[in-house]
């Protein structure tokens, strides 16, 4: 069979194999920990249910303008007002299905083949992909102390006369770090110096523990959007628990944003109006469930990391929001896809392998579950790899012995 140089090139998403295999392992019966998932267990907000069930109820649902009906646009401009302290028009806005969505049309917008686009390392599975998608490079950049936490000068040292854009994740999916004010700071001010698109994924950036604040990324600029090269991500499904309506959004200059909604247009066309409905329920309505949100993931990273940090041998840096913990557990073996499917294949725990983060000898385990999940995937990891640990465990009934160690 014939594909093309981008269908040979791309891979499939692992988080989203890693959700279809416990699946399946559930439907047999498998006593599977999912500790992979990325995916909150609350409930979508009230407002957005009752907002799409009126839509619903009506039976007018038809199609929708390419960038979002004007509805869910003035929503995300109140949004980026409350949130960002900067006000932008409904014409520097575009919805689309899913955050994902929006960075893949941003990037398509802005992306010539052989253009590069940094990103600090670890990253999210898909920027990669994505980038390759529009036939240009990916540029991960390690920070050179061994932190989680980029300086400008790592980000310099990559940078060249094909860089087009730099993508910044923070807190960072997978580390659960916040950069630094500084650090955020200096690199608006590296990309308007240099000409180069930046791109604020900022998915998480409510979901901060501790009393931590969000960063605006619009505080360090010193012109206005429709000058800049200045683009912010966003959506519902992180913060609002609405992981399958698949509403996201961009802010970014007019220009740009035209030219993503053309290319949206034949791609999808815009995104349901039951679902931007919701979205829209969700932003206007009673903002409590976000802050519920973020006390249960502060309180269960805070469990995660008591598990950790009793476990000889790995090492977890202290997330500071998001709902992930980046683990080095290279002390027991360095393939961390190697190390991943042995777990999953020795006591039914599902991780994610850090080397699709672009760190090899990292696992990202997830703190969406329950505090049994995570109490229970924690101990079943150390016994699956600590030799001192007993030769043999249950599982509800199931008597497992150790043979490999």
């Amino acid at each position: 069979m014939s594909l093309s140089i981008i269908g040979r090139a791309v891979q499939e998403s692992v988080t989203l194999k890693l959700n279809e295999t416990a699946a399946i392992l559930r439907a047999k019966g498998e006593p599977v920990i999912h500790l992979g998932i990325g995916e909150p267990k609350s409930k979508a907000p009230l407002d957005a249910l009752i907002a799409a069930a009126g839509s619903l109820s009506s039976g007018d649902v038809r199609y929708t303008p390419a960038d979002g009906i004007p509805a869910l646009k003035q929503a995300i401009v109140r949004y980026t007002g409350d949130m960002y302290k900067r006000i932008v028009s409904p014409e520097n806005v575009i919805a689309s299905s899913g955050a994902k969505q929006a960075i893949m049309v941003a990037l398509q917008a802005i992306l010539n083949p052989q253009d590069e686009v940094v990103f600090p390392a670890p990253y999210w599975v898909s920027y990669p992909e994505m980038v390759k998608l529009c036939g240009a490079v990916p540029v991960p950049v390690i920070p050179e102390d061994g932190s989680f936490h980029p300086t400008i000068q790592d980000i310099e040292r990559v940078t060249g006369s094909y860089t087009k854009a730099i993508i910044i994740n923070s807190p960072n999916n997978p580390s659960g770090v916040m950069y630094s004010e500084q650090f955020i700071a200096e690199v608006v001010e590296f990309c308007d110096k240099k000409s180069i698109y930046l791109i604020m994924d900022d998915i998480y950036h409510r979901l901060l523990f501790n009393g931590k604040k969000a960063i605006s990324c619009y505080k360090f600029l010193n012109k206005s959007i429709d000058e800049s090269k200045l683009i912010v991500i966003n959506g519902v499904s992180k913060q609002y628990a609405m992981t399958g309506f698949r509403i996201g959004w961009a802010v970014a200059n007019r220009k740009l944003i035209k030219a993503m909604t053309n290319i949206q247009s034949h791609q999808t066309s815009g995104p349901s109006v039951v679902l931007q409905l919701a979205a829209v329920g969700a932003i206007n309505g009673i903002q409590s469930g976000v802050d519920n949100l973020c006390l249960t993931l502060e309180n269960n990273t805070r469990v995660m990391m008591e598990q950790l940090n009793a476990f000889e041998g790995v090492r977890a840096v202290q997330p500071d929001g998001t709902f992930y913990c980046f683990v080095d557990f290279s002390h027991y073996e360095k393939d961390s896809t190697k190390l991943s499917y042995f777990l999953l294949d020795k006591v039914r725990v599902i991780t994610v392998p850090g080397i699709e983060f672009g760190l090899e000898g990292y696992l990202r385990l997830s703190t969406c579950g329950s505090i049994k999940d995570i109490t229970q995937g924690i101990e079943r990891i150390k016994w699956a790899l600590d030799p001192n640990s007993p030769n043999e465990l249950f599982i509800g009934e199931r008597k497992l012995v150790r043979d490999w160690l």
